[in-house]
């Protein structure tokens, strides 16, 4: 599994006619396996900076590398085994709502142009790491939230990737529920997975103890091993 590093890394966005900068001038390295909170109050450049390290955005200026490669810069043939290293879990659901878990499931499996036996062993493995197994037949509409977030989950890593970029994936869920959701993810980074994590749920934090990233304004003000929500230092 390949490091993630951040060089410089500044992105804007055009808004009235004005330039904003998103993220601004980002340095940082995450070693493989590592487990890394992104915490900082709306606005502050979270969901911006996990786009750029899994390669959805590329940096107005600056370079993201995944091992050797600049993301910006991986040649086509290479591009869709780089994409595959990452599994993504972003804040609003993916989830297709008149296709079965089976089907959307598949659809995210299928960029890997496998057979469908091994499609249809890949989506009963995800299903039951996450605890969902069995639910192939059924549609996003008849599971709750918690389990659409299961299922969000298994979709991240139908491709067994190196890196899982999560953006809020215990929102809106209560506590217990995304507890549950937490723990299969600190499970998956235990067995050497990086996690790269974006919350506004400072009791997990607090409970894990991982690495912690404060975003304000674009900017890392802290960055703390071990730390709490809202560690600086």
């Amino acid at each position: 599994m390949p490091q993630i590093r951040l060089e410089h890394v500044t992105k804007y966005y055009t808004q009235e006619k004005k330039r904003i900068a998103a993220v601004s001038e980002v340095d940082l390295t995450i070693e493989q396996g590592e487990f890394v909170f992104v915490t900082g109050s709306s606005g502050a450049g979270k969901s911006t900076l996990l786009q750029l390290i899994s390669g959805e955005l590329q940096p107005s200026s600056g370079a993201v590398y995944l091992g050797p490669w600049n993301l910006a810069k991986v040649p086509s043939w290479r591009r869709g085994r780089v994409n595959l290293m990452f599994g993504r879990m972003p804040q609003i659901s993916m989830l297709v709502r008149k296709r079965t878990i089976g089907e959307n499931l598949e659809m995210a499996a299928r960029l890997t142009h496998v057979r469908s036996t091994t499609v249809h062993a890949r989506i009963q493995k995800a299903l039951a790491v996450v605890g969902m197994p069995g639910v192939e037949a059924r549609y996003p509409a008849e599971l709750s939230l918690g389990e659409c977030r299961r299922v969000e989950l298994a979709r991240a890593l139908i491709n067994d990737p190196a890196v899982l970029i999560l953006d809020e994936p215990t929102a809106s869920l209560d506590a217990d529920t995304g507890w549950d959701i937490l723990h299969l993810i600190n499970e998956l980074n235990r067995r050497g997975t990086t996690v790269v994590m974006a919350t506004h749920a400072k009791e997990f934090v607090n409970l894990l103890r991982k690495r912690v990233l404060t975003l304000v304004d674009g900017r890392i003000w802290g960055d703390v091993p071990k730390g709490r929500y809202g560690s600086i230092v």
